[in-house]
Order: C-alpha cells, then sequence, then structure tokens
C-alpha cells in the first residue's frame, strides 16, 4: 500500500477521482457510493472509521467522476463497473480490502465480491440485497411496484429533462423518501449541473444487458447486509432472501427508524456493524 495519497485511477481508458483519507498505515476500506450521489454521501462513516483506525478509499463511480463518463448504456453494464472497482483495489496495492457499497454500489459490490473473492476481507453491503435475491422479492413482496421508477429511467431524454425541468418536484419526491434538503441540493449541484446525471441514469439503462451469469452467483466472502426498515424504495423481503445467495458468515441488520439513505442517517451503526465483522477476520 503506497504512502502517498491515491488521487486518481484509471481503467478502460477512463480516469477516476478518489478520496483517501485517514490515517496512511490504515487497513484499507473501499466505499462505492449509490444513486444519485457521489463519494461526499460517505463523509459521516469516513469519520468514524478514521477514528478506528482504517483508511478510506471513496471514488467518484463511472459516470460521476468528470474524467469517466463514457456515452452509451453498454459502457455501464456490470462487468465494466466491476472492472472499475477492481482496477482501484489494484491502484491500492494492499492485498485484500474491505468493501462497503450503498445502493447502487453495493450491487457493484456484491458482484465483486462474488467474481472476485480473493480481493476481499468483508463485504458491507448497504440497502440493496444481492441481485438474485432482489430479483425473487418482486415475485414474492411488492417490490416490483417500489421499482417502477427504473422502467421509466429507460425513456430516452425524457427523465434528464424532468430532472432539469422540474426540481419542485423532484424535491418534494427526494425528500418523500428520506433525503434532507442538503442532499437534494447536492444532488443538484453536483449531478444535474455538474453533468453527471445522463451517466448516472445510464446504470439504470444498462440494467438488461445481461452477460454470463451476472450478480446470480453467490458470495463466499464474510458479509453483512444492512437494511433501514423505513426504506420507500426496497422491501424486507430482499434482504431476507439474501441470506441464501451467501456461503460464508452472514449477518443481516436492520435498522428500525431508518430510511434508504443509511450513510448519512445511521453511520455510527454502519461503522460498528461494520468494524465488528472486520476485527472478527483478523
Amino acid at each position: 500500500m503506497t504512502s502517498d495519497r491515491l488521487v486518481q485511477f484509471t481503467n478502460d481508458s477512463l480516469t477516476f477521482d478518489v478520496v483517501d483519507s485517514g490515517p496512511l498505515d490504515g487497513i484499507p476500506v473501499v466505499l462505492l457510493h449509490g444513486f444519485p450521489l457521489r463519494s461526499s454521501s460517505w463523509d459521516e462513516v469516513v469519520g468514524l472509521l478514521h477514528e478506528r483506525g482504517y483508511r478510506t478509499y471513496a471514488p467518484d463511480q463511472r459516470g460521476y467522476s468528470p474524467g469517466a463518463r463514457p456515452r452509451g448504456r453498454w459502457a455501464y453494464r456490470m462487468s465494466k463497473l466491476v472492472g472499475d472497482t477492481v482496477a482501484l483495489i489494484s491502484a491500492i496495492d494492499s492485498g485484500p480490502v474491505h468493501l462497503i457499497g450503498h445502493d447502487w454500489g453495493a450491487t457493484v459490490a456484491w458482484s465483486t465480491a462474488a467474481q472476485r473473492p480473493e480481493l476481499l476481507q468483508t463485504l458491507t453491503t448497504l440497502a440493496v440485497p444481492h441481485s438474485s435475491a432482489f430479483l425473487r422479492s418482486m415475485l414474492s413482496s411488492k417490490q416490483f411496484f417500489l421499482s417502477y421508477y427504473m422502467g421509466l429511467f429507460q425513456i430516452p431524454v425524457v427523465p434528464e429533462l424532468f430532472f432539469r425541468r422540474r426540481p419542485d418536484a423532484v424535491k418534494k419526491l427526494s425528500m418523500e423518501s428520506g433525503m434532507t434538503e442538503e442532499m437534494v441540493a447536492e444532488f443538484r449541484e453536483e449531478i444535474v449541473d455538474g453533468g453527471a446525471l445522463t451517466g448516472s441514469l445510464n446504470w439504470y439503462r444498462a440494467l438488461w444487458i445481461i452477460g454470463p451469469r451476472t450478480g446470480r452467483r453467490k458470495v463466499s466472502v464474510p458479509t453483512s447486509h444492512i437494511f433501514g426498515a423505513e426504506d420507500a424504495a426496497l422491501t424486507l423481503r430482499g434482504a431476507e432472501l439474501t441470506a441464501k445467495y451467501v456461503t460464508g458468515p452472514y449477518d443481516l441488520c436492520v435498522l428500525e427508524g431508518v430510511s434508504h439513505w443509511i450513510p448519512e442517517e445511521a453511520a455510527a451503526d454502519v461503522v460498528g456493524i461494520f468494524d465488528t465483522a472486520a476485527r472478527s477476520e483478523r
């Protein structure tokens, strides 16, 4: 592991920005953000991780980093997103790391753990369950109806126009999901006005591009899955079904009174759950 700060890394002819912070000799933890926010969504979490001696690497992912915004949905298929994470871990050059992901970052983390388990010490996922568990939950809960927006995001141009031209409606919907006014303002500034909107939506538009066994492999690394009981976008059923897709040690933690936005609302819980799992693997 380098003693210099990692500011950027490259993959697939793209350049990604990284926030590398905490003690230089700390145990490395990679944090993958979700939609519609960037690495700054981890600010509360990383501060607490640093206090416990961890060094954190929080990238702005594909579509979000200014130097990594390829055009077209094919550039956002899961194999590409996993490749970005693998490239970051290789750039850290420390051996296996701890991986934490929220929302879409959790989906990438699940796939990375399934495909490249040798790169990870532990996996911690927030909100979004294993992909196969999510699909099964659509048939055994109200998840299908909660996911209606994923279909709307497939329409070219229209979602971009809505986010740009209907700020009041976007704010209302976002805050109903649990986002704060500050988070909505960050989304407007960093994603909509910052040029990352189409790239971030392309993650959804690439959902239907399925590679060989993409997202269906089981995970063997020690895993903690954290679910907010007040999540407006996901059902508990997906979290419950996830146990079927983890062959290693697994812990499901349901946080009462917490919405989808777990890193912002429950940073201390996230760090406590993660640290307990990480210490048990030392």
